[in-house]
C-alpha cells in the first residue's frame, strides 16, 4: 500500500534541507563579495571609522619612537654614519611610516574592494545547486516499508547533521567580518614600525601578512564551496556498483552529507590554508 511507502516525506525532507544549504551557500557567496565597509549596511565600519582617529594619532606618536628607537640602535659613530644617503633612507623611511600610518585604512578599503570583486568573478555563474539527482529520486520514491523507514530514519540524522553545517558556514563568515573589523584599526599602530630598524618594523610585515591571509580567506572560502558543490553533484562513487539500488542511495546520501561537512571543515581552514599556501 502507498500509505506505508515513505518515499515523498523523505524526499520532500531532503529537499527542504538541501535548500536550506543552497539558502545558506548564496548568501555566504553575497557576504564573501561583501566588503567590511558594507558589511551590515555600514553600521559596524561607522564604529570603527570612529575610533580610528585615536590609533592614528597614537600610530603618528609612535613614529618618532620608533624613528629613534632605529636611528640609535644603526648609529655607532654619528659623524661616519651622517652621509647623505644614509640620511635619505631614514627620511623615506619616516615618511613612508607616516604615510601608511595616515592612510592605511584608505589601502586597506582598496584591497577589501579588488578580493571582493575577485570572489564575484568566482561565483558567478559556478555556484551549483545542490540537489537530489534524478534517478536517486525515483529509487527513493519506489521503497517499500522497510527500506523507507531506515531512509527516513538517515535522513533525518543526514539533515540535523547538514543544517548545523550549514550554521557553521554563517558563522566563519561572520567571525572572518569581525576579524577584519578588529585588525583595521591595529593597523597604525603596526605601520608606525616601519620609521624604525628592520627588527622593529617586523611587527608591520607580521601585521600585513596576517591581515592579507584574513582579506584571501573569502577567495578561499568560495573556491572550497564551488569545488565540494560540484563533488556532491558528480553522482555515485564507483565502489557502489555490486550495491543494491536502495543501498546506493544510502551511500549517495551517505556521501552527500560528508562532502557538505568537508566543506564547511575547508571553509573553518581557510585562513590556514592562505598562510601556507603563499607563504604569508
Amino acid at each position: 500500500m502507498d500509505f506505508f511507502k515513505l518515499g515523498g516525506v523523505i524526499l520532500d525532507l531532503l529537499n527542504m534541507v538541501f535548500g536550506f544549504w543552497n539558502d545558506q551557500v548564496s548568501l555566504v557567496f553575497a557576504l564573501l563579495g561583501e566588503s567590511p565597509v558594507e558589511f551590515k549596511d555600514g553600521g559596524p565600519w561607522e564604529v570603527i571609522s570612529g575610533i580610528e582617529p585615536i590609533f592614528v594619532a597614537v600610530g603618528s606618536s609612535l613614529v618618532v619612537l620608533f624613528f629613534v628607537i632605529g636611528f640609535c640602535s644603526e648609529s655607532v659613530d654619528v659623524k661616519e654614519e651622517m652621509r647623505f644617503e644614509v640620511i635619505l633612507r631614514m627620511l623615506i623611511r619616516l615618511g613612508l611610516a607616516e604615510w601608511f600610518v595616515a592612510n592605511n585604512v584608505t589601502i586597506m578599503k582598496a584591497v577589501f574592494t579588488s578580493v571582493g570583486n575577485l570572489v564575484g568573478l568566482l561565483s558567478a555563474g559556478n555556484t551549483t545547486k545542490l540537489k537530489i539527482a534524478a534517478d536517486q529520486a525515483e529509487i527513493i520514491k519506489d521503497l517499500g516499508f522497510g527500506e523507507s523507514l531506515l531512509m527516513l530514519i538517515l535522513a533525518a540524522l543526514l539533515s540535523i547533521i547538514i543544517i548545523i553545517c550549514g550554521f557553521f558556514l554563517i558563522y566563519t563568515v561572520y567571525f572572518r567580518f569581525m576579524k577584519l573589523l578588529i585588525i583595521v584599526p591595529l593597523g597604525s599602530i603596526a605601520y608606525s614600525t616601519m620609521g624604525g630598524n628592520r627588527m622593529v618594523a617586523h611587527t608591520a610585515v607580521t601585521y600585513s601578512k596576517y591581515f592579507l591571509s584574513v582579506v584571501l580567506e573569502a577567495v578561499v572560502m568560495a573556491l572550497a564551496i564551488i569545488i565540494c558543490n560540484a563533488l556532491i553533484n558528480a553522482g555515485l562513487p564507483s565502489c557502489t556498483g555490486d550495491y543494491a539500488d536502495w543501498t546506493k542511495t544510502l551511500i549517495y546520501l551517505c556521501e552527500m552529507t560528508f562532502t557538505i561537512a568537508l566543506t564547511v571543515g575547508t571553509v573553518k581552514g581557510a585562513q590556514s590554508l592562505v598562510s601556507k599556501a603563499l607563504g604569508i
